[in-house]
């Protein structure tokens, strides 16, 4: 059962949720989500012995925040201080991923895996390709008609269903979570003054922490290749294509998701646990 909570911090009221016991597993949600995302991966965990924490960002889900300056980094290290977490395991997806893999570069110490969906990383090239283009397009317009409806519905289609895709691909209940959740974050009040990101795209060969990398093969061709270039240079990353999944594989398929997460962390505690023993015998 969920704990429900809140972290004042800096203008702004996290709306954060915890339940389980254990090594904590932080998950942080996509840009067109909120924590809500989760929910069948926190389960997951829970049942495993882990302790799943996943929190809405400023400008997502029940999270309140003033229009001040702000740093998503620094919001995830004010819900760890308010939880006395040191170190963590982060589950992030797209820009929740690009969000763990810079704590992971501020903090190396302080990460014990990581798991990256469709990730984003700050300063990563962005191309599209032709058959991607009329959905942008579409985007852009929706926007500069301040048609919210339509750009929710737009966003279902290039990120839940993919941009390559059958508009409506994935229907029930994991599209009626993602509109209600991106309509939420769309209608929120604008926050500008988020500070820049610094660049990571060039730095990720330095993060050794054990890395699940995650993509579907119904995403955005950037993001696969993307998730190409992860692999090769994380030096402890194994990587995973999902077929016929798009950018939310957590809400679209839980099924495929769940198992890959719990082998990952089963693994990560086990490499913990005979790292202990080595030394216990020495």
């Amino acid at each position: 059962m969920d704990e429900v909570f809140g972290v004042t911090f800096s203008g702004a009221a996290l709306a954060c949720r915890s339940q389980g016991d254990g090594l904590p597993i932080v998950f942080l949600h996509a840009g067109v989500c909120d924590s809500r995302m989760w929910a069948d991966q926190m389960a997951a965990a829970t049942a495993e012995g882990f302790r799943a924490i996943a929190y809405d960002r400023r400008g997502y889900g029940e999270t309140t925040s003033s229009d001040v300056s702000f740093s998503h980094l620094d919001d995830l290290e004010a819900v760890l201080r308010a939880l006395n977490i040191h170190a963590a395991i982060l589950v992030g997806c797209s820009l929740g991923g690009g969000l763990a893999l810079d704590f992971a570069l501020k903090h190396p110490g302080r990460v014990i895996g990581l798991v990256l969906m469709g990730t984003s990383v700050a300063g990563a090239p962005y191309d599209l390709l032709e058959s991607e283009h009329g959905l942008e397009m579409a985007e852009a317009d929706a926007v500069e008609r301040g048609d919210l409806d339509m750009l929710n519905l737009v966003h279902a289609h290039e990120w839940l269903d993919g941009p390559r895709a059958q508009n409506g691909r994935v229907g029930g209940d994991a599209r009626r979570l993602f509109l209600d959740m991106n309509a939420k974050a769309l209608k929120a009040s604008p926050l500008t003054q988020e500070q820049a990101r610094p660049p990571a795209y060039e730095l990720v060969d330095v993060i050794n922490a054990p890395t699940l990398l995650i993509v579907g093969d119904q995403d955005f061709n950037s993001q696969i290749q993307l998730h190409e270039y992860l692999s090769e240079e994380m030096p402890n990353a194994f990587a995973v294509v999902l077929e016929n999944v798009a950018h939310i594989p957590s809400i679209e398929r839980p099924d495929l998701v769940n198992p890959l997460l719990v082998e990952f962390l089963d693994a990560v505690v086990g490499t913990d646990d005979d790292e202990d023993e080595d030394e216990q015998a020495e």
